[in-house]
């Protein structure tokens, strides 16, 4: 028996669909994973996925290709070929798995299943409706067992990615803290300044600071470390970061794909999570955290990507002592 699971956005989106995609693989000897290319390497550290497929559609992501009939023609044949006796789509509250289950309809795939507000005619043979207040993970997982996909015994649920590797070389020996500055989009960023105001205090109170960031925040992490901290902007892919993350005391980032990666490596969080989304929705999940930014702010549940008020108030009215403070707090049982 074969499973597709689709999820077509961002890595973090990815990583949020890992429980659901274990039910899915407890119950099939073969998943397949159909995702973005910005989700594609979150995908290959998901366990339970034996094949990802990496297809950029027309209704995701921020600037969507053009729609060309040759592009569907070879996804339709790529999918043929998978052979999926079961398929099913994630999405995220806001968006409608009725395009992508059209296509699978066309591929031949026989039951396919998805959460779905829209009446979805003979697109879906399992049509489940999303229960409110639901976290991400918990609503994509309540949509498999939907489809009769249950967990394996003994799985808690929680976020998981595969083992990662051994990153004390590029870390250095001794607890530290990291703080993870950027964020995919401008409006869920702390900002440069502020980053670099909390790695000094973090220092200045004797922790020692680790700054992450992908091949285009070099400058950002160099700007935010200062010299104080180890500076690995540009230097981890995905699964080396998931080895940085794994062995921090804790992290500090935005609402931003790094997030779900320290949860699925058990790493608590202080989340600086702008309200441009609802926090019980996408807040890290399953460790323990800290949320902080004001989530009444004008901007709330707006999902813009640019901050739509001046002087970006629900991030930046939080303050270097704050974020100390909440290090502080979620190490305290530790102490």
């Amino acid at each position: 028996m074969t499973a597709l699971v689709v999820r077509l956005d961002s890595f973090g989106d990815v990583l949020l669909a890992g429980p659901a995609v274990r039910a899915v693989a407890a119950h099939h000897e073969h998943v397949a994973l159909l995702c973005g290319p910005r989700g594609a390497p979150a995908a290959r550290l998901l366990p339970g996925v034996d094949e990802v497929l990496v297809w950029e559609a027309p209704w995701e992501g921020f600037d969507p290709p053009d729609v060309q009939v040759a592009d569907i023609e070879d996804l339709l044949g790529r999918l043929r070929t998978v052979a999926a006796d079961d398929a099913l789509i994630l999405t995220s509250f806001h968006q409608s798995p009725l395009p992508t289950a059209l296509l699978l309809r066309l591929a031949g795939v026989a039951r396919t299943g998805a959460d779905s507000t829209d009446h979805p005619g003979r697109l879906l043979d399992v049509r489940h409706r999303r229960l409110p207040g639901r976290h991400e993970a918990e609503a994509a997982l309540d949509t498999a067992l939907a489809m009769g996909f249950t967990p394996r015994p003994g799985d808690d649920g929680r976020l998981r990615v595969l083992p990662p590797p051994d990153t004390a070389a590029l870390t250095g020996n001794g607890p530290y803290v990291v703080v993870h500055p950027g964020a995919s989009a401008p409006a869920r960023a702390w900002s440069p300044d502020r980053c670099a105001e909390a790695v000094a205090l973090l220092t200045d109170a004797g922790h020692r600071v680790v700054v992450t960031g992908g091949l285009d925040e070099s400058e950002l992490t160099r700007r935010v470390s200062r010299g104080t901290a180890v500076d690995l902007g540009g230097r981890t892919d995905p699964r080396t970061l998931s080895g940085v993350l794994r062995l921090a005391d804790a992290v500090v980032c935005g609402n931003t794909g790094p997030a779900h990666l320290a949860a699925a490596v058990g790493t608590p969080v202080v989340s600086l999570f702008a309200p441009v989304v609802p926090a019980e929705r996408w807040g890290p999940y399953g460790v323990p955290s800290v949320l902080l930014g004001r989530q009444d702010a004008p901007c709330a549940d707006s999902r813009a990507r640019q901050c739509p008020v001046p002087g970006h108030p629900c991030l930046d009215e939080v303050t270097a002592h704050d974020v100390l403070s909440a290090v502080q707090k979620l190490l305290q049982p530790a102490m």
